[in-house]
């Protein structure tokens, strides 16, 4: 049974923020089937593509380890417990195997979830993080047997396809570039962010502005990956939840601006 998160006007606004995602992800090439599932995911699960909770990989929808800890969080998850399974890991040839328990609730009898990693069946990109991978993907097996997601997840999978290319999008050329990002079906930071701006139809030099005050750098191209990541997942949150309130947040930039001057 999965627990509905989003209702009326917030599962309204949020899937119609996931389908112009998904439309850019795709290039417009989205099935009926796949926009349906979409809908449900976002109404079931409250899962938002912008902030990184699911990934469109050779036409179907994944979800990421991000989206299914974002969900544990809202729902109050009460404890995720991981070990090692020793009996079958071998640390010599890089293989590791994890049990991972999530407790809903404190009186929770856990739902048990097991991931493996070994160079067989990892991305050449993570080999030697074998064990981290293990333990993620148990997390995720364990998250989605608690939430009853029958959705895979991306960190399940042993290789991402290699016929999947990265979007390419018309790009604003007003911002600066914000590193290659996620590429396979997701959009990389830039991206991300003037499809932001486009939707909630925000001014891009007030953003950038907004974005060095953020990250507390002199330009937003100074800022690491991480400080402008958790800038995107603040400004869409913000403007999901109160655009007029960011509106007047960006618009105190220009009128330090003028002031200067």
């Amino acid at each position: 049974m999965t627990c509905r998160i989003a209702s009326g006007k917030q599962a309204k606004s949020l899937f119609r923020q996931n389908l112009y995602f998904a439309k850019r992800i795709s290039c417009g090439q989205l099935r009926t089937a796949t926009m349906h599932r979409l809908r449900d995911l976002t109404a079931n699960f409250g899962f938002s593509l912008v902030l990184g909770d699911l990934q469109y990989l050779d036409g179907g929808w994944y979800v990421t380890h991000t989206g299914l800890l974002r969900l544990a969080h809202r729902t109050r998850c009460s404890a995720i417990r991981v070990q090692p399974v020793r009996e079958f890991c071998d640390p010599s040839v890089g293989r590791w195997v994890f049990k991972a328990t999530v407790y809903k609730s404190p009186g929770s009898k856990g739902f048990v979830g097991y991931g493996d990693a070994d160079p067989s069946n990892v991305s050449s990109l993570v080999h030697g993080a074998e064990m981290r991978v293990a333990e993620t993907r148990a997390v995720n097996r364990a998250l989605r047997k608690a939430y009853g997601i029958g959705l895979c997840s991306v960190e399940e999978i042993g290789s991402l396809p290699s016929r999947i290319e990265p979007t390419r999008g018309k790009q604003n050329a007003s911002l600066p570039a914000t590193g290659n990002g996620s590429a396979n079906g997701q959009p990389r930071l830039r991206d991300r962010l003037c499809l932001l701006i486009r939707q909630y139809q925000l001014d891009p030099t007030l953003v950038k502005r907004y974005a060095a005050d953020f990250c507390g750098t002199e330009a937003l191209r100074d800022a690491s990956r991480d400080l402008v990541e958790s800038f995107i997942t603040h400004l869409a949150e913000w403007a999901g939840k109160d655009g007029e309130g960011l509106v007047c947040k960006l618009n105190s930039y220009a009128q330090s601006e003028e002031a200067k001057s």
